[in-house]
């Protein structure tokens, strides 16, 4: 049987370790409902003819 390769130290796992120790786990993040996104502007002007055609809105 082939021996088990040993984890290097990794010192950020050790910080985390040592603060759910400490302080506890983290509570799960939860989703933000966003507000639904407004339909995008008409990325041309409108054209002479439709200015004149719509009252000159």
């Amino acid at each position: 049987m082939a021996k088990r390769k040993r984890a290097t130290f990794s010192a950020a796992k050790a910080v985390k370790a040592n603060a759910r120790e400490r302080v506890g786990q983290p509570k799960p993040s939860r989703t933000i409902d966003e507000a639904p996104r407004m339909p995008r502007k008409a990325k041309h002007k409108p054209k002479l003819e439709q200015i004149i055609e719509s009252g000159g809105e």
